[in-house]
């Protein structure tokens, strides 16, 4: 008698599991079939976003001319230009450090144990979190690498796997090379809105190393590894990566060749050694005069110095920097339209009429949260972290100080709700799928989820911690 009400539980519970597998099948199919039939390039979102800023301006901004608009748009898609190089130059150091023979070498080993999608989630999580943390550009490649790694492993589906290492990624924004807090950081950066308005610039350890920042981050880091191997699609409905022979460059074989000079010094070990040695004595020359700590500039140099020594030659260090750009070209050629995006909202005014309504709807306590909502409405519009925060901070700043708010809570509110929204604007996911080899609309099919997972979590923490 004792045994059919277990039996009937067992049966319940294989009923609840097949429920939620079911379930979760089908979320995941109706997300891939959306974004593959809806969502375009990223490239045609840039042009449409440029027309809808456009329109918003010609209704709600003070000067809304067309002329007023077309000057600011022409001015703004230029200003951007340095700032895009630097973001650009963050990528393709990034890029040359985990291309490297040595990197990928060690790479292969640390994924060689995995056998299953949880498995594939756990090694992607530790080895792209604190890639990303140290350089997003760093982090980006390492996760396109890693997925190509364990996806000639094992089988799993190969846009899924990608996903994962994006959504790892998602922490960029609040990691050491964070271009928003590393502006603020940064005396006599044209970016530092705070020293301009009050003379005083905002140390790192207000901004990334504080509650506010660390807690919604490690909380979304951990949600996320522990939800995302449930969304694995099934076998039957899995798309797989092509596997090919590894070539000589990829697998470190030398290719024969003859001796000349320029080829000498083409692959010469102590040029790279030298000249990094020499960057190298710079960057520390220029610590010992201002003081330890990383600013975007330095970054950026102590990666090409890093780089420079693990590719050994000269001329791999070429080819590795032209693959990154040949691959992150589609992001260069967005940045102008979202430049011309910045400029029509700040030159109209538009920025200027979304401070206002922000300053009268909050508080002292709730301007983080109200800064965090914002930013993940301006992202789709300027995905760019610096960029964005070019658009934003000229209005969060001022009403911060208006309202006698945590301005470093404010400024990594605008931070976070980047890492949240990049989630769904794929401007940061074209380099990760071009390197993969993989259509966008896939992996962004996944990583909707990773959205909805850190709305959640930032937002409950970004309001009470505020």
């Amino acid at each position: 008698m004792a045994v059919a009400p277990k039996r009937a539980s067992m049966h319940k519970q294989i009923d609840n599991t097949i429920t939620r597998n079911s379930f979760q099948r089908a979320l995941v199919n109706f997300c891939v079939l959306f974004f593959d039939r809806y969502m375009p390039d990223p490239f045609v979102i840039a042009l449409l976003l440029t027309f809808m800023t456009a329109v918003l301006a010609m209704v709600l901004a003070p000067h809304s001319t067309p002329a007023d608009i077309l000057n600011a748009w022409y001015g703004g898609a230029f200003k951007i230009v340095a700032f895009a190089f630097q973001m650009m130059l963050i990528l393709v150091t990034g890029h040359a450090v985990a291309s490297a023979v040595p990197v990928r070498r060690v790479l292969s080993r640390l994924v060689s144990w995995v056998s299953t999608p949880r498995q594939a989630t756990i090694t992607m999580f530790m080895l792209v979190v604190p890639a990303t943390w140290l350089n997003w550009g760093l982090g980006l490649v390492v996760g396109a690498f890693v997925a190509k790694e364990i996806a000639r492993q094992i089988k799993v589906d190969y846009g899924w796997l990608v996903a994962c290492g994006y959504t790892a990624w998602w922490l960029c924004n609040s990691g050491l090379s964070s271009s928003i807090a590393l502006s603020q950081a940064s005396h006599g950066n044209p970016m530092n809105i705070v020293e301009q308005l009050t003379g005083q610039m905002v140390p790192l350890r207000a901004t990334l190393f504080s509650t506010f920042t660390l807690v919604p981050t490690i909380l979304t880091v951990i949600a996320s590894a522990i939800i995302f191997p449930h969304f694995c699609p099934a076998p039957s409905q899995s798309v797989y990566l092509e596997t090919h022979s590894a070539s000589a460059v990829e697998s470190g074989e030398e290719i024969p060749h003859r001796w000349s000079p320029r080829k000498a010094l083409e692959r010469s070990f102590v040029l790279s050694i030298a000249i990094a040695l020499f960057a190298l004595a710079a960057l520390l020359l220029h610590w010992q005069e201002h003081g330890f700590g990383f600013d975007i500039d330095s970054l950026i140099l102590s990666f090409l110095i890093l780089g420079l020594m693990l590719q050994k030659r000269p001329i791999a260090y070429v080819q590795a920097v032209r693959d990154a750009i040949a691959q992150t070209g589609p992001i260069l050629l967005q940045f102008p339209f979202y430049g011309g995006i910045m400029g029509i909202m700040t030159a109209t005014g538009l920025a200027g009429v979304i401070s206002v309504f922000f300053v009268h709807i909050a508080s002292a306590q709730t301007l983080p949260f109200w800064s965090f909502i914002s930013s993940l409405i301006i992202t789709f519009l300027v995905p760019s972290a610096g960029g964005h925060w070019a658009v934003q901070g000229p209005f969060v700043v001022p009403a911060a100080l208006s309202l006698h708010a945590s301005i470093p809570h404010v400024i990594m509110g605008v931070a976070i709700a980047e890492n949240v929204a990049n989630m769904l604007q794929p401007f940061w996911a074209v380099p990760i799928v071009a390197i993969a080899g993989i259509g966008i609309q896939r992996v962004m099919a996944f990583t909707s989820i990773t959205f909805i997972i850190s709305l959640v979590i930032c937002s409950i923490s970004v309001l009470l911690l505020g």
